[in-house]
């Protein structure tokens, strides 16, 4: 077998979501203090709900900062494929921190208010509390927005969060999106708790931003622990990998290829391919070496590659019969 030495490099689209992390993170610790001082004046549970989901997103945030920076850590002998999923495990404590810290205590905070209702005051201060967080909320969105869109290409925006790599931006778009909507939910309770004077609305938007955090982290919980036990390359990735390598000089076919995302810029490539049986061993060398170089000028993300000559009967290109290659049965081929 021939292993191919990994390459060692920066991660080519690694800023991609860094900046939507660190906007967020500014525009959320101002919304919290915001969302305090209204919790104090008024009493509102559903603002009070606010500041703490607030407080989470700070907390994730800067979750996903540290992970991305050790993420970038060189390869050991611990860690000899590096620490790239470290991002991932970020975002995954960032499903944990959003469910314990914001769903639970919402809804905890919402049913007390059920309870024990609570005359709000000074709800007028709540409301452009609430209409000032909104502006800085889709100030933050509108950056998430603009350093993903050109990834997303002509994907719907629940198809990029589905099936991106980048953590960073997975979070930060469902955070925002959910904070958007949490503020909107703040908004209408305390709204028609106001003009109804019963605090039922009030409780029920609580319940409401509770309820919306719990399906948000079990939306990335489960986004995120697919790609931490190892996600393959997407579809045009290995087509693009697949025709590199077969259209390399003295390789034949490929039997099986297996990819799978060692981080999000970071690919460990494996492949069983097929060479003319009457070339020496150097010659399949050196065949390889080429077909690994052409691979990582054609894919950047394929930072490890593993080929390894297969011995076996694969039909010929140019004739309809078949070229016997070395003992061993017909290749299967996957991807």
């Amino acid at each position: 077998m021939w292993d191919v030495a990994e390459h060692a490099g920066q991660e080519g689209e690694g800023g991609h979501g860094t900046r939507s992390v660190i906007v967020a993170l500014l525009a959320n610790l101002g919304i919290a203090a915001a969302k305090f001082i209204g919790f104090v004046i008024t009493g509102a549970a559903s603002m009070l709900a606010e500041a703490i989901h607030s407080v989470a997103d700070s907390g994730n945030q800067a979750v996903l900062l540290i992970g991305g920076r050790r993420a970038r850590r060189a390869a050991d002998q611990q860690h000899p494929f590096g620490h790239g999923r470290t991002r991932y495990f970020a975002a995954f404590m960032v499903a944990v921190i959003l469910f314990s810290l914001g769903a639970l205590f919402s809804l905890f905070e919402g049913y007390e208010k059920l309870v024990h209702p609570h005359e709000l005051e000074s709800p007028t201060v709540a409301l452009i509390i609430l209409v000032v967080a909104i502006a800085l909320e889709g100030f933050s969105l509108r950056t998430a927005i603009k350093e993903a869109t050109p990834l997303r290409g002509h994907q719907t925006w629940w198809s990029f969060i589905r099936t991106t790599k980048k953590p960073e931006l997975a979070v930060v778009l469902l955070e925002d999106a959910a904070a958007m909507l949490g503020l909107l939910f703040a908004f209408l309770g305390i709204g028609l708790a106001t003009v109804t004077h019963d605090t039922f609305w009030d409780a029920l938007g609580t319940l409401a931003i509770g309820t919306l955090l719990g399906a948000v982290a079990v939306v990335l919980a489960i986004e995120m622990h697919s790609l931490l036990i190892g996600e393959a390359a997407s579809p045009a990735q290995q087509a693009v990998i697949r025709k590199t390598i077969e259209q390399s000089p003295g390789i034949v076919g490929i039997a099986d290829l297996r990819t799978m995302h060692l981080g999000p810029d970071e690919l460990l490539v494996a492949a069983r391919v097929v060479i003319d049986h009457s070339m020496s061993a150097d010659q399949a060398a050196t065949v390889i070496d080429n077909a690994s170089d052409r691979l990582r000028a054609a894919a950047p993300s394929a930072r490890i590659i593993y080929l390894e000559p297969d011995l076996a009967v694969v039909p010929a290109r140019a004739s309809g019969g078949a070229r016997p290659i070395g003992p061993g049965g017909p290749p299967s081929v996957t991807g």
